[in-house]
């Protein structure tokens, strides 16, 4: 076996790690497939003879091309195209489809996709490489070219980002409770066990981006908010609980790019209030966070 053929092999053995830290970094499995590709092709024309770590020097590739992709991102002021990268070693079980992208970004979480999208190119770095993947500030700052203090800011800066806020006085946990049986009621198909989380006199407020008339939709009653609640979940792959304005919420995220929230109000255990939002001007406004 030459060194290329060994240095292939054990590309293919760190690639899951590599693919997770490309993925946390871009937001997307086709991006983060495209940044294997091209870390592939800078780690196959470099001398690795005095490497001793490897795996952390791959890490230290991958996330340079990632770094590079996320400020040429920031730069063009585009979306993240949605296709498929080329692999860098072949490997048909790891070709980026829908299905293996919603089950990824259930993985990551969809709020925290969302909030990682809002920081800069270095924020995002620093954190998901510290907080993430456990690397060193001073290996994060030789990439960086900043001071390891200044790394440290950065992390931190984030990191406050990705938290949130609580509302005062809210009580998260039963909060989270509800709506993530809210959530696996609508995901399985479990109309009864959906309507019991619900008040019998609920209302759920649409705005027009979410059902294309020309007023808002309100929806009255347990059972007709269930179902249009169910209908909507169901079509909706990247769907996760998130802090939404200090409460406890849906997010959906496509892509890592927020396109509805669900805020919901809930009294003595019941939820009685669900407000769809989608309007862009109004999604901006929202103070989205992380759930521990």
């Amino acid at each position: 076996m030459n060194g290329n053929d060994w240095l292939a092999d054990r590309f293919a053995e760190h690639r899951p790690h590599l693919r997770s830290v490309a993925y946390r970094m871009l937001g997307s499995l086709s991006e983060a497939d495209d940044a294997l590709q091209d870390a592939w092709l800078r780690a196959s024309r470099a001398d690795t003879s005095e490497v001793q770590n490897l795996a952390g020097w791959l890490t230290t590739v991958v996330a340079r091309v990632c770094l590079n992709m996320l400020r040429s991102r920031e730069h063009r002021r585009e979306e993240p195209l949605d296709v498929q990268g080329a692999e860098p070693v072949p490997d048909s079980a790891s070709v980026a489809g829908p299905e293996q992208e919603a089950v990824m970004a259930d993985s990551v979480g969809v709020a925290l996709l969302v909030v990682l999208d809002t920081l800069t190119p270095a924020e995002r770095l620093a954190f998901v490489l510290h907080d993430m993947f456990a690397v060193p500030f001073e290996q994060i700052a030789a990439m960086l070219d900043r001071s390891t203090d200044a790394t440290r800011q950065l992390a931190s800066r984030a990191r406050r980002r990705v938290r949130g806020a609580p509302a005062p006085g809210a009580d998260l946990d039963r909060q989270r409770r509800i709506v993530e049986a809210f959530l696996a009621a609508t995901r399985s198909g479990d109309f009864e066990g959906l309507v019991t989380l619900l008040h019998p006199d609920v209302v759920l407020r649409a705005d027009k981006a979410v059902i294309p008339t020309p007023e808002p939709v309100t929806v009255s009653g347990a059972e007709p908010v269930a179902r249009g609640a169910m209908a909507a979940v169901q079509r909706a792959r990247f769907t996760g609980t998130a802090l939404i304005d200090g409460a406890v919420g849906l997010a959906m995220a496509p892509g890592g790019r927020l396109r509805v929230v669900l805020a919901f109000t809930i009294v003595d255990g019941l939820i009685t209030a669900i407000d769809v939002i989608a309007e862009p001007d109004r999604l901006d406004r929202v103070d989205l966070g992380v759930l521990d």
